[in-house]
């Protein structure tokens, strides 16, 4: 689950991290407001769950009451177009009015689970401001990783590696060591996915400070936290991955024209390679799970169809726990009531395959079946060339 920077912040500052102060605005009035209780200078930043704002439009410095007026009122209800949203973009509701840092340098930290080691691991570079993945490629060595048992936690003698990795000496080496001890608290309380402050920011009076701050949370371990789980701003999600949520199915869009229905994450990964690799592109990823009903079915359906790019169909299903002639029932009713146009190839492989393909073969439908996983794939590619055509 993703949050947004002001209320990142809010809970980086729960747990002693330095954060500059700030409030919230959903008005041009209430960002005057603000403006005037932090004193100016300040800055206007919008708020939405995408980064580079900055280069798209979304962050201004305000240095009158005036420019504060202008920019709140530019920024609140403008369409902001990152690289991270998509050439669609994300409407802006609200700003965070920020007090303006007497910045001396722009550093990085983050914290994530590193796949490959299966340990918390700390990222710091001098590059701050710059996109790390950008940083990774051009100049890895400027990334120092710092791997962290959990059993006993960072300790002092790592922060203090990564402070003087960054640079950081007298005052500044300090605090820049609270910091990261305090970063990693946070990181650890809240059942986090990562942790990324970027930049992090010397001030010329020896401050380490939370500039900006993104936060993405485990969804698994939300239970945990009622107080997180309320952070979530629904405006900022894509409608058919909630509704898909609402509806117990494990639902990501993507930008093809293939949907694709799977029982089972691995199977569907590679389902959508295959697809990529006959040259065809994925709108989805839709794992319907191992104990898939009709009525599981026939919704994970109407969710893909949902999509307008979706031009056609694949589905995948392995008959472990869940039964092909249960699946096929799905598809069949599925199609019934939404009468859609828009071809369907199905593979059937498992338990009761042979009774799923006879259903579907007797339906009467435009269904194409499919026995193995390269012929679903180049078929339901073969069927979008035949629509264009």
């Amino acid at each position: 689950m993703k949050i947004h920077e002001y209320q990142a912040k809010e809970i980086l500052r729960s747990f002693g991290v330095p954060v500059p102060e700030s409030k919230i605005a959903f008005s041009v009035q209430e960002a005057e407001k603000a403006a005037a209780e932090i004193g100016l200078p300040v800055v206007v930043k919008a708020q939405i769950h995408a980064g580079g704002r900055g280069k798209g439009g979304g962050v201004k410095f305000a240095p009158t009451a005036q420019d504060v007026t202008r920019y709140a009122n530019d920024i609140l209800g403008m369409t902001l177009i990152t690289h991270q949203t998509g050439p669609e973009g994300n409407l802006v509701k609200k700003v965070l009015i920020e007090a303006a840092s007497n910045i001396d340098r722009e550093l990085y930290a983050g914290i994530v689970m590193d796949r490959a080691t299966s340990k918390v691991t700390f990222m710091v570079s001098t590059e701050g401001g710059m996109e790390i993945e950008k940083v990774a490629e051009e100049t890895p060595e400027k990334i120092l990783k710092v791997a962290v048992d959990t059993a006993v936690g960072l300790q002092a003698f790592q922060a203090r590696q990564m402070a003087f990795a960054l640079g950081l000496t007298g005052d500044a080496h300090k605090n820049g060591v609270k910091f990261l001890m305090a970063l990693y608290k946070a990181y650890m309380g809240t059942d986090a996915s990562i942790f990324e402050i970027n930049p992090l920011v010397v001030t010329k009076e020896g401050y380490v400070i939370a500039l900006d701050a993104k936060a993405n949370f485990d969804d698994n371990a939300l239970y945990r936290h009622k107080d997180i789980t309320a952070l979530r701003d629904l405006d900022e999600e894509e409608p058919l991955e909630i509704e898909a949520g609402r509806s117990g199915l494990n639902y990501i869009k993507l930008d093809g024209n293939i949907g694709c229905m799977v029982n089972g994450a691995g199977l569907a990964m590679g389902t959508m390679d295959i697809i990529k690799l006959t040259g065809g592109e994925p709108a989805n990823f839709l794992d319907v799970g191992g104990g898939a009903s009709a009525e599981t079915v026939e919704k994970g359906f109407r969710i893909i169809l949902s999509d307008g790019s979706v031009k056609a169909v694949l589905i995948n299903i392995f008959g472990g726990i869940v039964r092909c002639d249960r699946v096929a029932k799905g598809v069949i009713e599925a199609i019934k009531n939404i009468e859609t146009k828009v071809p369907i190839v199905v593979r059937l492989q498992g338990t009761n395959a042979e009774e799923g393909k006879k259903l579907l073969e007797e339906s009467g439908m435009n269904i194409i079946a499919a026995t193995e996983l390269r012929d679903a794939a180049e078929k339901v590619v073969a069927t979008l060339k035949t629509i264009k055509s």
